[in-house]
């Protein structure tokens, strides 16, 4: 999309591509809220106090910052500690699972090329999450789950095994199990019935169906939904956020990934969150003030803080 008359002078003066330009602030929320699932240690250079300060200005009050591998998990877990505004969740991601058992050679993961270190080496960074899960400010096991779109056939025994440890460590602790559900709705629920689920289950960056979405909300499954149910291409996202009870929907950003219309491909961060809740309300039909309180009531209860 073409950037405005005003767009375009910030451009100038800042030097930096449209695409490369953080979105304006939006107007602030009446409701405080959570987002949910946040990436504070990717979001280039921006400080942590500045990310929380700006989020706060508009009304995101609380955010949950989401470990992807163990030195990520411990930098969730020392975050937490140190800011009130922010809780932990710890867990190796789907695609972290098979790097650590069968290697990373091409060093597409944060932790560059790694040799294969086989089930020893995936069960001694599953006891690393372990010990962290049991942290008082860390509210979530995750994310975990299953992600065929980026991991083959030769990774799936290793990141079913991680989820079903995963699955493990968050009932021993009494942690919510925060889900990253890619391409696998199915062997992701299969794995939950098999496992027994617990108490409380969020699906992170919810990308099922309206089917799937009654499924999740017959269990007692939260659903949290990213900045992609504002795409054009959405609507089975929008689909399921229609009968998705209103006790058990979230909202996040992901960020720095999956920002909202009308800024999709430039940096996301917590102070987007009400253009994505906005959204969800006018799709829902539900008022802005209603779903925010809602969101912010089912967040604290899912992560029990």
């Amino acid at each position: 999309m073409a950037a405005t008359a005003s767009n375009s002078s910030a451009q100038g003066r800042s030097g930096k591509n449209d695409k490369d330009a953080p979105p304006p602030l939006p107007a602030p929320l009446n409701v405080p809220v959570a987002d949910s699932h946040t990436h504070l240690d990717m979001q280039g250079d921006t400080s942590v106090e500045e990310a929380l300060a700006k989020a706060a200005s508009v009304g995101v009050t609380t955010v949950v910052q989401v470990g992807c591998d163990v030195a990520g998990s411990r930098w969730a877990a020392q975050t937490a500690a140190a800011h009130d505004a922010v809780w932990a969740t710890v867990a190796l991601h789907p695609n972290e699972a098979p790097r650590i058992v069968h290697g990373d050679p091409d060093g597409w993961s944060r932790q560059g090329t790694r040799p294969a270190g086989g089930r020893e080496a995936l069960d001694a960074a599953l006891a690393e999450i372990d010990a962290l899960a049991a942290l008082p400010q860390v509210k979530g096991v995750g994310e975990t789950g299953l992600d065929f779109f980026r991991t083959g056939p030769e990774g799936m025994e290793a990141q079913e095994y991680s989820f079903r440890r995963h699955i493990d460590i968050a009932k021993r602790h009494g942690k919510a199990l925060v889900i990253h559900d890619r391409e696998a709705h199915d062997d992701v629920l299969r794995v939950l019935t098999e496992e027994g689920a617990p108490d409380a289950v969020v699906f992170h960056c919810y990308s099922g169906d309206a089917a799937m979405a009654k499924v999740c909300a017959d269990n007692g499954y939260y659903m949290s939904f990213a900045g992609n149910v504002t795409f054009k291409n959405a609507q089975p996202l929008r689909d399921a956020l229609a009968v998705a009870p209103l006790d058990l929907i979230l909202v996040e950003t992901d960020a720095p990934f999956l920002t909202p219309a009308p800024y999709r491909g430039r940096p996301n961060a917590p102070y987007l969150i009400p253009v994505t809740l906005r959204a969800m309300a006018a799709s829902k039909g539900t008022g802005e003030d209603e779903l925010a309180a809602a969101v912010a009531a089912n967040t604290a209860r899912a992560f029990a803080y």
